[in-house]
């Protein structure tokens, strides 16, 4: 995968899209959503999914972290009718999973971390077999137009395993797209794979989101989701702890490091810096730790001056995703011991 994919527009499903209601429901709707499995070998149960409530936005690209064993999977797998839920209520485009399963099923498409494809299927027999299991009509396939979409066009009769490792990655995403689904999930869809792989396959991911396709995406790699996600979900011990537009929720933390370099070396530090919590971090580096929100900037740079200390450099770091992340889990960790 030497070049970024250019996405095509594919032809809408119109027998998700044309029975809509005027005032459309969102992409995924899920309301008190539970699951409890038995314990394996012993009394009691396992509590996988407690009370979830997550609102999906259409056409948004929406990202789900969370530690392993939250949840992310039973949640996903759940949505695409793979398990079944213990009580609550799960829509997908508008279509409870009980009550409407055809559709349901048929507005989602999942794309799982583990590559699952027959090495001695070619492209287009993995397609044709997929449309067939989610029952596209042969007349309504549209296997060739996903294959050129996904950049696939000229490998459709190789067998897959002579694949590169991106275009199997790209071959699993078209797999998910038979059956033209509004709404793609991507489970952890760049765990183990290189670099430059993971960016052509978020460019193509950026172009599909694009041309309308609502993206759900579970990943461990934070600054991935604080890039490309317009919203996003942290799922913790089966309860979802935080929700939000991204930019909302890295403005929750809002603290900042401001580290200068001043022009001479510092025995001791000055005490009216100690008053501001300085830390001397260097013969001539000071580091202070402030929330941005109480705006003390320019009264750090005053007691500065006041020390008769003049600033030649001055570097400044505030809290990102991961930050947000490691405080709520480590956050609802401790209030699942106390319980």
């Amino acid at each position: 995968m030497s070049s970024v994919m250019t996405a095509q527009p594919l032809p809408e499903p119109a027998d998700i899209h044309e029975t809509l209601p005027e005032a459309a429901p969102p992409a995924v709707a899920l309301r008190g959503l539970s699951k409890t499995y038995k314990a394996s070998g012993k009394t009691g149960e396992k509590h996988a999914l407690i009370d979830v409530d997550l609102t999906i936005p259409r056409g948004s690209l929406f990202g789900l972290l969370g530690p392993n064993g939250a949840g992310k999977s039973t949640m996903i797998n759940i949505m695409a009718g793979l398990v079944n839920k213990t009580s609550g209520t799960a829509n997908i485009w508008g279509y409870d999973i009980d009550r409407d399963q055809r559709q349901s099923r048929a507005a989602i498409g999942v794309v799982p971390q583990e590559l699952n494809i027959d090495p001695f299927f070619t492209p287009f027999e993995l397609l044709e077999l997929q449309a067939g299991l989610f029952g596209v009509p042969p007349a309504e396939r549209i296997t060739t137009e996903i294959l050129s979409a996904l950049g696939l066009a000229d490998k459709a009769r190789a067998y897959a395993r002579t694949l590169s490792g991106g275009m199997r990655r790209r071959l699993m995403v078209a797999k998910a797209m038979v059956h033209r689904p509004p709404v793609l999930v991507l489970d952890e869809p760049t765990a183990g794979v290189d670099i430059e792989l993971r960016q052509q396959l978020w460019a193509y991911v950026r172009e599909l989101n694009d041309l309308g396709t609502t993206v759900l995406l579970t990943t461990h790699y934070l600054e991935e989701a604080e890039e490309l996600c317009d919203e996003i979900a942290i799922i913790n011990h089966g309860r979802v702890i935080a929700c939000d537009r991204t930019e909302d929720l890295l403005a929750r933390i809002d603290s900042k490091e401001l580290i200068l370099t001043v022009d001479r070396d510092l025995a001791v530090l000055p005490p009216n810096l100690v008053a501001f919590g300085a830390e001397q971090v260097g013969a001539r580096r000071l580091l202070f730790r402030y929330h941005a929100s109480d705006s003390p900037v320019q009264g750090i740079l005053d007691a500065v001056s006041g020390a008769g200390l003049q600033v030649c450099d001055m570097t400044s770091e505030e809290a990102d995703l991961e930050d947000i992340f490691l405080q709520l889990t480590r956050g609802a960790h401790n209030e699942s011991s106390r319980r």
